[in-house]
């Protein structure tokens, strides 16, 4: 069986009135780039791969908060960026829609905390003190690149 590809470009509403404006591959499944926006108002911009948020994208939540960065089958993962809606700021790495692994939180006021917030998270908790300036700048690449991959679309 040869691996989906992208083969023509269009929009849907669905049901719920969702609307998905893209790319599809040839099984009828959202593939390549696109524009999801939920009913909720909850919109994504980025890479599919057979229906699912696959390789770079934006995701914006109604409230206001917001990642930039990889994805892999539906799920923030890999290096990116999170600002949740009071202003707290995450750069780092992500595993299956969650933090963990390397990374850097920023409250509102430009502080990491005391003790800093910079180290090891296990499933969103900070677990362990550690430098990881070089984590915390291919975050910031994934979230740039991912902004500019949305601006062309």
């Amino acid at each position: 069986m040869q691996p989906a590809r992208a083969t023509k470009f269009g929009a849907y509403v669905y049901e719920d009135g969702s609307k998905y404006i893209g790319d599809w591959n040839d099984r009828g499944r959202k593939h390549g780039l696109g524009h999801v926006q939920l009913k909720d108002n909850t919109r994504y911009e980025g890479g599919f791969s057979n229906g699912l948020c696959s390789g770079l994208g934006v995701l914006q939540y109604p409230d206001g908060a917001r990642y930039e960065g990889e994805f892999m089958e539906g799920w923030f993962h890999g290096h990116g960026m999170f600002w949740r809606a009071d202003g707290m700021k995450y750069e780092g790495q992500f595993r299956g829609g969650r933090i963990w692994g390397l990374g850097l939180v920023t409250f509102k006021d430009g502080s990491h905390g005391l003790p800093r917030h910079e180290g090891f998270f296990k499933d969103c908790k900070f677990v362990q003190k550690k430098k990881c300036p070089g984590v915390v700048m291919d975050a910031q690449r994934a979230a740039l690149m991912a902004r500019i991959q949305t601006e062309q679309t």
